[in-house]
């Protein structure tokens, strides 16, 4: 008679992090397209477009003429030189290469941000709508996020005054621009966040990952109002290198060796070709900024056809490549909502669900980062699903 197995439950850090929608999403989409049906991609956040041509050729060179070993744990000298240039080069900010991380994506650099700031248990906020991800992280590290409910009349981001009911926190994440919504804090606004933060030791994270792909407004970054924030960014959206996996930190002196510890631990280095293709993607800059003109011409292609297809409510984004739409008039089921829309009209968008937990069910995330005859298409198929 066999003995019944003992098995040891999941953890509780696992089971309390939830999927990434987008994700599921993705795949559903997949599965419709090997069934030889067809699918305009408008739910991943991802660039159609490959590295740049000066990446290309240095990944090639160094396949060529390097080993390919490990690395230092914080990044390649000639990287992180090249990165603390850019932040002098485009925000006037002097950052000391010593301050520079390079991470495998802003995917990697957020676990290293949140272990080096916050101990278990620490209250950190974010707003709502916001990047599903950050929550999802935090509740693995046994943290608690904090949701700052917000609106389009403060543009979907975190206010001084929303901070100022949340009881006491260890930590606040902004997004400028933002995912899902592409709204943008100018530096004014950033700066009375910062300056909020520092005056109650409230370590101030601010990702942007999106800078670079912006049409309007000004864009700051976090180094230029204070010393103590952490800035994460990547080569994922404006570089368009998002299987590369490689960003990097920016972060306070004294967070430097702490995350070093952590790295060498847990991912011993970045991989080095990424790191080689990342250093000369800089040199890419026109083709780059030949992507954002089409991302622009793709927002205001869909900005003027999307209303004729029911989904009218839209969050006009600054930056970044995604509209936020309203659709509570017309589901209070954005899930199923999307579902539909796949199948039906194979459409595939993101449920507001991933970002918002507490409203996402009426609103969806349309991703514009394809190609323009994508956009136009997906206008078509729409307008003729909403009039079945």
């Amino acid at each position: 008679m066999s003995r019944p197995v003992s098995r040891r439950p999941v953890s509780r850090r696992s089971g309390a992090v939830d999927p990434f929608i987008v994700m599921d999403v993705m795949a559903a989409a997949a599965e419709k397209e090997a069934a030889g049906d067809s699918v305009v991609h408008l739910e991943v956040g991802q660039p159609s477009t490959p590295a740049p041509k000066a990446a290309l050729a240095a990944a090639h060179a160094a396949l060529d003429n390097d080993r390919i070993g490990y690395v230092a744990a914080l990044g390649m000298p000639a990287l992180r030189e090249r990165i603390a240039r850019h932040y002098r080069e485009t925000y006037g900010a002097d950052v000391s290469p010593e301050r520079v991380i390079v991470t495998t994506g802003s995917s990697g650099g957020f676990p290293l941000a949140f272990l080096a700031s916050f101990d278990a248990g620490d209250r950190v906020a974010l707003a709502a709508p916001g990047y599903p991800a950050y929550r999802n992280i935090l509740a693995a590290l046994d943290l608690e996020a904090v949701d700052l409910p917000t609106s389009a009349a403060d543009r979907f981001q975190p206010t001084v005054a929303a901070l100022e009911k949340v009881g006491p926190i260890a930590g606040l994440i902004v997004a400028s621009p933002s995912n899902p919504t592409g709204t943008m804090v100018n530096r004014a606004e950033l700066k009375a966040l910062a300056e909020w933060c520092d005056a109650r030791g409230v370590r101030l994270i601010s990702d942007e990952i999106y800078h670079g792909i912006v049409y309007e407004g000004e864009t700051a970054s976090a180094v230029e109002v204070s010393d103590h924030a952490i800035v994460v960014n990547s080569f994922s959206k404006y570089f368009s290198m998002t299987g590369w996996r490689v960003g990097w930190l920016i972060v306070p002196d004294e967070l430097v060796r702490p995350i070093e510890r952590l790295t060498q631990n847990f991912f011993i280095s970045v991989p080095t070709l990424s790191q080689y293709a990342a250093l000369a993607a800089f040199d890419g800059r026109d083709e780059l900024d030949g992507h954002v003109r089409r991302y622009k011409a793709n927002r205001d292609l869909l900005m003027a056809g999307l209303p004729a297809t029911g989904l009218d409510r839209l969050t006009p984004a600054q930056g970044a490549f995604y509209i936020y739409a309203d659709v509570s008039h017309l589901t209070n089921d954005s899930r199923d909502f999307c579902k539909r829309m796949l199948a039906e009209a194979g459409v595939a968008t993101t449920p507001g669900v991933d970002f918002d937990r507490a409203r996402g069910a009426g609103t969806l995330r349309i991703s514009f980062a394809g190609s323009t005859l994508e956009m136009e298409e997906a206008v078509r198929r729409l307008e003729r699903w909403r009039r079945a």
